[in-house]
C-alpha cells in the first residue's frame, strides 16, 4: 500500500539551508515580511528574494500560493519555492500552502522552513495528502520519494500535532489505494483480506461469508453477486475506545468491486471506470484505519458489503424479487441499482446487531447525482436535521465539498411496485433521491441516519484541493472529524 511521505520536525538551523538538497520552501507574509530563515535565504541568493517580492508579480499573491525560484545562486537546492501565507495562518491557508508544495515536490526531498508559523502540522498536512501516486501495477521502479524536513521554532509542538493528522494522511492513503486498484486485483476476496489486515492497528475483524449470510437472509444483498464467482462478503470493523457498552456510531459501505450493470448492462464507454464502484466501502475502511491509528476515543463500527455486480447464467434479471434481511421484497427493475441492494442489508444489519447511536451511508450509488451537482459536492441525505447539520460543519473544516439534497413521500411514493414491497428504482426522474428513500425504508424510524451519494466526488479526472487526478478519499477526512467533534469527549 502507499505510504505518505515521511515527515519530521526538527529545530530552527538557519546554517544549514545552504547545503540542503532537493528543494527548500520558506514563507513570506502577504506584505513581504521575512523571518530570520527567510532572510538568511535572501543573504544566500545574494538579495533574490527580496526582489521576488518587491515584484509586481509577488503584489498579485494569495494566500497559499507558491512561486519558484530554480537553481537558487547561493544554495545546492535544485529549486526555492516562496510560499506566501500570513504567520497566523488559517488551517485552510496552511493545508492549501502545503499541497501546492507536494504538488511542485515530485521526488525531491524537501526542506521547509516554517519559522514562527503557527499551523505547521497542517502545512505538513497537505504536502503529505497532494504527494500521491498509485504505482502499484507499474513495472517501471519506482523512486523511494524524498522525505520533508520541517524547520520551526517549536518542533515538539509540530510533532505532537501531527500525530493525529498522520493517521487521517494513512487513512485517505488506504481509501485512494483501494478506489485505484484494478479490478482483477481487488477482488472480493482480496479486499477482505486487506480489510483482516487492518487487525494490526488494533480493530476488531470480522468476515462473513454468503452461507453465513444467507442463514441471516440477506437475500437482497446476495443477489447481486450471483453472476460472479468472486463470493459475496460482508466485513466488519469494529473500533472500541470509547466508554464501554455505550452505542456507536455505524459506517457502512457499499463494495461493489466492479459493476458492469449485470443483465442490464452498461455501454461500453467508461465501464472501466468502475472499479471505483466500491468507493463507499473505502471510504469506510480509510475512517477506521484513521480512527484506529489516533487511538480515537469513540465507539464505531463500519460494515462494507463487498460484491462484484456480473451477467451470467446465474445472475438475477430484471424482474426478480428478491427478499431482504429486514424481510420486504423487492422487484429488481433493473440490476445496474445494485448498490442500495447491498446497503440495504447491511443497514439492517448493523442496526439489528449493533443498536447504533447513528447510521451514516456512503456509495458511488447514482450517475444523477453527478448531474445534479458535479464533481464538487457528494449529494447528502438524512432523516435528522441536527445529523446532517453536524456532517456539514464537519465537511466544511475539512475542506470536502457537501450539499444536502430533499426527501419526501412524493419522492418514496415513486418506489411502489405492483408485484413487491417496492421496485429498486423509481424511474429517471430524481433518480438520487428515489435511491436515498429506497435506502431509508430499511432504517428504523429512530435511527439518526445519513446517506452520502459519492458518485461525483470519489475518483475524478482532474485535481481536487488535496489530490492528482483519480481517487480522492473524500470523506475520509470529513468523518473523522465528525467522530472527533461529535462522538469524543
Amino acid at each position: 500500500m502507499t505510504t505518505p511521505v515521511a515527515v519530521t520536525f526538527k529545530e530552527t538551523d538557519n546554517d544549514s539551508i545552504a547545503e540542503a538538497e532537493g528543494r527548500v520552501a520558506v514563507i513570506v507574509t502577504p506584505d513581504g515580511k521575512l523571518d530570520m530563515s527567510a532572510r538568511r535565504v535572501n543573504r544566500l541568493t545574494k538579495g533574490a528574494l527580496k526582489r521576488l517580492i518587491e515584484s509586481e508579480a509577488w503584489g498579485k499573491m494569495k494566500p497559499g500560493q507558491v512561486k519558484t525560484l530554480a537553481m537558487p545562486v547561493g544554495m545546492a537546492a535544485e529549486a526555492l519555492d516562496v510560499v506566501c501565507l500570513p504567520r497566523p495562518a488559517s488551517v485552510e491557508e496552511a493545508r492549501k500552502a502545503g499541497v501546492a508544495l507536494g504538488k511542485l515536490k515530485g521526488d525531491a526531498a524537501l526542506l521547509l522552513l516554517a519559522g514562527p508559523l503557527r499551523r505547521v502540522a497542517e502545512l505538513a498536512l497537505g504536502v503529505a495528502l497532494r504527494a500521491y501516486a498509485f504505482t502499484a501495477r507499474k513495472t517501471a521502479p519506482v523512486e523511494e520519494a524524498g522525505a520533508v524536513t520541517v524547520m520551526t521554532n517549536t518542533p515538539e509542538g509540530g510533532e505532537a500535532d501531527f500525530i493525529p493528522l498522520r493517521a487521517v494522511a494513512e487513512g485517505v492513503f488506504f481509501t485512494r489505494d483501494l478506489v485505484s486498484e484494478p479490478a482483477n486485483y481487488l477482488t472480493t476476496s482480496e479486499f477482505a483480506a486487506r480489510i483482516e489486515a487492518l487487525s494490526d492497528t488494533g480493530l476488531k475483524i470480522r468476515v462473513l461469508d454468503e452461507a453465513e449470510m444467507e442463514k441471516l437472509g440477506m437475500g437482497a444483498l446476495l443477489s447481486v453477486g450471483h453472476g460472479s464467482a468472486s463470493p459475496s462478503k460482508l466485513a466488519i470493523m469494529e473500533w472500541n475506545g470509547g466508554e464501554k457498552g455505550a452505542a456507536p456510531l455505524a459506517l457502512v459501505g457499499k463494495g461493489v468491486v466492479f459493476d458492469t450493470g449485470g443483465i442490464s448492462l452498461k455501454p461500453a464507454a467508461g465501464m472501466e471506470d468502475m472499479t471505483m464502484d466500491m468507493g463507499g466501502a473505502g471510504v469506510v475502511c480509510g475512517v477506521m484505519k484513521t480512527l484506529a491509528l489516533r487511538g480515537a476515543k469513540a465507539n464505531v463500527v463500519g460494515l462494507v458489503g463487498l460484491v462484484e455486480n456480473m451477467p451470467s447464467d446465474r445472475a438475477t434479471r430484471p424482474g426478480d424479487v428478491v427478499t431482504s434481511m429486514k424481510g420486504d421484497t423487492i422487484e429488481v427493475i433493473n440490476t445496474d441499482a445494485e448498490g442500495r441492494l447491498v446497503l440495504a442489508d447491511v443497514l439492517w444489519y448493523a442496526q439489528e446487531h449493533y443498536k447504533p447511536a447513528a447510521i451514516v451511508d456512503l456509495a458511488t450509488l447514482t450517475g444523477a447525482i453527478i448531474i445534479g451537482l458535479g464533481h464538487e459536492n457528494a449529494g447528502v441525505f438524512s432523516n435528522n436535521d441536527k445529523f446532517a447539520g453536524h456532517f456539514a460543519k464537519a465537511a466544511e473544516a475539512e475542506g470536502e465539498g457537501a450539499w444536502r439534497m430533499p426527501m419526501g413521500q412524493a419522492y418514496d411514493d415513486m418506489l411502489k411496485s405492483d408485484i413487491a414491497d417496492m421496485k429498486n428504482v423509481g424511474g429517471r426522474p430524481a433518480g438520487s433521491i428515489t435511491a436515498a428513500q429506497f435506502l431509508q425504508r430499511f432504517v428504523k424510524d429512530d435511527v439518526p441516519w445519513m446517506h452520502l451519494d459519492i458518485a461525483g466526488v470519489a475518483s475524478v479526472k482532474s485535481d481536487t484541493t488535496y489530490a492528482p487526478k483519480g481517487a480522492s478519499g473524500w470523506g475520509v477526512m470529513a468523518l473523522n472529524r465528525l467522530v472527533a467533534d461529535r462522538y469524543e469527549g
